[in-house]
């Protein structure tokens, strides 16, 4: 006896709902993964190849000075303390409220980059806009 085989319905899977979870999948890896830039050269700071010499109209110089362990000093007085309330303080005190100064950034090569930056953020914040970081010519390698 011969029975009667069933139709096969074909089997269809559907792709969209598939598609949908892998997006979000890619969207939550772009979003929680951190990306760290690690640089492993090394570096010495700061050297110039070229250079202009700036040119001497003002009377009264206003230099900040950035030690190696990241102390500050203006116009060569040392400061107290090295954070950014007494560095502004000190810029108001020698520029005598003249924003048109430039300051002159001087930091030693080995100073830490929070303090070079803390000492440009100064300056900013007081209205200077004429800034110029010092370095030495580099030595021609032999």
């Amino acid at each position: 006896m011969k029975f009667p085989r069933k139709a096969r319905e074909p089997v269809d899977i559907n792709l969209a709902p598939l598609i949908d979870v892998v997006f979000i999948l890619l969207l939550f890896f772009v979003v929680t993964t951190t990306f760290t830039r690690e640089t492993l050269l090394k570096i010495d700071l700061p050297e110039a190849v070229s250079g202009v010499q700036p040119e001497e109209q003002y009377t009264i110089p206003l230099e900040i000075l950035v030690g190696q362990e990241g102390n500050y000093a203006v116009n060569g007085k040392t400061l107290a303390s090295s954070d950014l309330n007494s560095l502004m303080a000190a810029l108001i005190e020698v520029s005598a409220g003249d924003k048109e100064l430039p300051v002159t950034l001087s930091a030693d090569g080995k100073a830490p980059h929070q303090a070079v930056v803390t000492a440009m953020d100064a300056a900013s914040k007081l209205g200077f806009i004429h800034m110029r970081i010092t370095t030495i010519e580099a030595q021609e390698s032999q």
